[in-house]
């Protein structure tokens, strides 16, 4: 079972990787042929040819077998495979730089679009992300201040938030100790206030997972949703992600939350528990813990039922790409503070397969709910390839615009020297992002099995 759910996770990849490359190199031929600027061939993925055909306005279509990848070349080449050069005014190359730039920019702008109207499609037909509170559990930080139901969460310690995504990674930035400054919107005045989150904190003993008590899955176990740094001591066992099947050899159940009240620090306890689809034993030592009361802020998810939330819903796939680009600007910054790990910074292939694999595999809801997550991702990641295909790097679009833009700016085209050092350092660069992405992606898998 678990080689078929690989299978199917890669072969996810592929077609997602494949469609968000396609319509990407599409965005440059289409923009290019809306200029006057000539094709010569436009392939659809890569490697044996499937079909092919000439079209009227003479550029050469295939289909090919791996879907991967595609290209458009501009230019024409010998028997050989060699760029032959011309001074046709219709190549790319002998293009005005205003024509030239706009080109280059078309191929992120087509994953912009296409990120946003994949989220677009999904926000409308199952439901779509706010940032409005709903009630809080009575002994929660929230529940403590002056905040109303459905009044809307605007910054985080004077920080902006666009989605609960960005949110959700800017309000773990504090500790658990510390208090946070929540700006909201009144549902019902529109006046902006601040609530001031405050932890109560408790020393007690505590194994050192926060779980749902429900055992309605395969594994008939209690979901780890997440594990604490002072778990066992330092020395974690339970993972986020895991399911606690028994304590001492018998099965959880609601009635042993009793018996967790009994423990005290210094405590051995047996536990069964699955990891990644494995079961395992392992010995658990009841460690003291000081712990907070749990913030309470939860947010809406509104189905589309009207015109008006239509609206929201595409507002809130646009708010999309600044919530991506603030988080993984975050994520950057904190990875040089050393506050998060480096290898979570970059994700490659490998990363993007574990991630569709890990919903793939998941226990937790339905098909359609794995179906949800996966087009989510697709989404994300086609707008996560807008900043990726920006960077000047050799191979994407960004050493275009970035060559390009200079020439505006000095008024006549960069020397051979120069561009081939540009040419030189962003292939070095490029290599290192490759081999950083592929690294990133194998330490990940190791560090959280």
């Amino acid at each position: 079972m678990g080689g078929l759910s690989i299978g199917l996770s890669i072969f996810i990849v592929i077609i997602m990787l494949g469609l968000l490359v396609t319509v990407h190199e599409l965005g440059h031929f289409w923009v290019a042929k809306l200029l006057g600027i000539k094709a010569y061939e436009v392939s659809i993925f890569v490697g044996p040819q499937l079909f092919h055909w000439k079209g009227k306005d003479g550029v050469e279509y295939s289909i090919r077998a791996i879907p991967i990848g595609a290209y458009v070349r501009f230019t024409d080449i010998d028997e050989e495979g060699n760029v032959i050069e011309s001074d046709d005014p219709d190549l790319l190359i002998n293009n005005p730089r205003w024509k030239r730039l706009i080109v280059s920019i078309a191929g992120p702008l087509m994953n912009f679009l296409l990120g946003t109207l994949i989220l677009f499609g999904l926000f409308s037909i199952v439901s779509y992300p706010t940032l409005d509170l709903m009630p809080a559990p009575q002994g929660t930080q929230l529940y403590n201040t002056e905040y109303q139901p459905f009044d809307t969460i605007v910054a985080v310690d004077g920080k902006t938030v666009f989605t609960p995504f960005d949110y959700s990674y800017r309000i773990s930035l504090p500790k658990a100790s510390e208090d946070i400054t929540v700006t909201l919107r009144s549902k019902e005045t529109g006046e902006l206030y601040d609530i001031v989150l405050s932890p109560e904190l408790d020393t007690q003993p505590s194994i050192g997972i926060q779980f749902n008590v429900g055992t309605d899955n395969k594994y008939n176990g209690w979901y780890i949703v997440y594990a604490f740094e002072q778990q066992n001591g330092g020395n974690i066992v339970l993972n986020a992600g895991d399911y606690l099947v028994a304590v001492d050899g018998v099965p959880v159940s609601e009635e042993m939350l009793e018996v967790f009240d009994s423990y005290e620090a210094g405590d051995v306890i047996h536990i069964t528990y699955v990891h990644n689809g494995q079961t395992y034993e392992d010995d658990l030592t009841i460690t003291t813990m000081t712990l907070s009361n749990g913030r309470g802020i939860r947010v809406w998810d509104y189905r589309v039922e009207s015109l008006e939330q239509l609206g929201e819903a595409a507002l809130c796939s646009l708010k999309m790409t600044p919530s991506i680009m603030v988080g993984s600007v975050l994520m950057i910054e904190n990875a040089f503070k050393g506050e998060e790990e480096v290898y979570n910074v970059v994700s490659g292939p490998i990363g993007v397969t574990t991630a569709v694999n890990d919903v793939v595999t998941s226990d937790a809801g339905s098909v359609l709910d794995k179906v949800y997550w996966v087009i989510l991702l697709c989404g994300v990641i086609s707008i996560g390839l807008v900043f990726t295909n920006m960077l000047p790097i050799p191979g994407l679009d960004g050493v275009q615009i970035l060559l390009i833009t200079v020439e505006m700016i000095m008024g006549r085209k960069i020397s051979k020297k120069a561009e081939g050092v540009i040419n030189v350092v962003g292939f070095c660069m490029l290599i290192a992002l490759v081999l950083f992405a592929f690294s990133s992606d194998i330490i990940r898998i190791i560090v959280e099995r």
